[in-house]
């Protein structure tokens, strides 16, 4: 296990992890690998200020089914970071914050193209660009076309500072997930088998309403 000091290049990877699945485990193992990266931080959401917190599980609970996904990989790490600090979840500051216990390190902040549409709307992006690098995780094949309207409030700053990785491509999400729960239906091999352990005897989702 590198110590803190070890440590020359790490990614951080966000999320409201409600509940963690494969799909995130992946992205940061194929992110870690491609990049030959000490570290990849998991960083679990309090409020994030662009998502409506209606219905999300509480913070201990995720950042517990973290913990059990992640468990056995030395390259991966949890923080409660975010979960500590008053107030909305602001990447820029996180970022900060990480820069400030590895301040040598090469650090990386991982996005999915759904996150990169919404960019524009993130706080002081002009300062997060100076903090780290962006690596856009797509599925295999996917043509990522800059002049898409989609990606219209995507600034030229970050997109030259953003590496895009095809990664493979596992469509699996924590709402489709959730719903399963709900309907009783499988979601083996969808998380961890811990995971599903931890949401099965806490009886997690159950009873919730999905859109």
């Amino acid at each position: 296990m590198k110590t803190l000091h070890t440590i020359k290049s790490l990614a951080i990877l966000g999320g409201t992890f409600d509940p963690i699945h494969y799909g995130h485990i992946v992205a940061a193992e194929c992110v870690r690998d491609a990049f030959q990266l000490d570290r990849v931080i998991f960083m679990p959401a309090a409020r994030p200020p662009h998502k409506d917190l209606h219905g999300v599980l509480g913070s201990r609970q995720r950042y517990a089914m973290v913990e059990l996904a992640i468990s056995g990989n030395d390259y991966f790490e949890i923080s409660a970071l975010e979960l500590e600090r008053k107030g909305l979840s602001y990447t820029v500051e996180t970022v900060a914050a990480i820069r400030r216990i590895y301040p040598e390190a090469e650090i990386y902040f991982i996005l999915g193209t759904d996150t990169l549409m919404l960019i524009n709307t993130w706080k002081d992006l002009k300062r997060l660009l100076q903090l780290c690098q962006f690596i856009l995780v797509t599925r295999p094949g996917y043509q990522l076309n800059r002049n898409d309207e989609r990606f219209r409030n995507v600034p030229a700053s970050l997109w030259e500072r953003t590496i895009v990785l095809p990664i493979p491509g596992l469509f699996i999400s924590s709402s489709d997930i959730r719903r399963r729960v709900v309907e009783g239906k499988t979601i083996r091999y969808l998380v961890p088998a811990a995971v599903e352990k931890y949401i099965r005897e806490n009886n997690l989702y159950r009873e919730e309403g999905i859109d």
